[in-house]
């Protein structure tokens, strides 16, 4: 089937063609994506689903963390924001709480929409 290796292609592309603001927003919209599988996983008693998922969201705060400039001052914002997301998801994975899970979810959120923001008001592209 030729359909999914295009498609694999294209996000390839996708990626390799973005600004680092773009990139930001792709690892924001993933972690999102991969706690709403999280929670899913949660509600659903499915242990596994919840678990991978909750590990595939704290690798990308983490990535996140990890690429913060601390010459900025905003950037210990980040850094406590998410020191505090990390927390809460390790707790929710020891817990398997669908409850944790949506309050990161909440934060995560806010975080990208604000990110979304910057990038209107510096003039970036924004997918709407």
């Amino acid at each position: 089937m030729a359909l999914p290796n295009a498609y694999a292609q294209y996000k390839n592309s996708k990626v390799l063609t973005a600004s680092p603001a773009e990139l930001t927003l792709m690892l924001y919209e993933g972690a999102i994506k991969f706690c709403n599988i999280a929670i899913d996983g949660c509600k659903n008693n499915d242990i596994e689903k919840a678990h991978l998922n909750i590990v595939k969201t704290e690798r990308i705060i983490d990535h996140l963390r990890i690429t913060l400039d601390m010459k900025y001052p905003v950037a210990q914002d980040f850094e406590r924001i998410y020191s505090y997301l990390s927390q809460r998801l390790t707790l929710a994975n020891i817990k398997k709480d669908s409850e944790i899970l949506e309050e990161v979810n909440t934060h995560l959120r806010s975080v990208r929409d604000n990110w979304k923001e910057v990038m209107r008001v510096t003039g970036h592209k924004v997918a709407q």
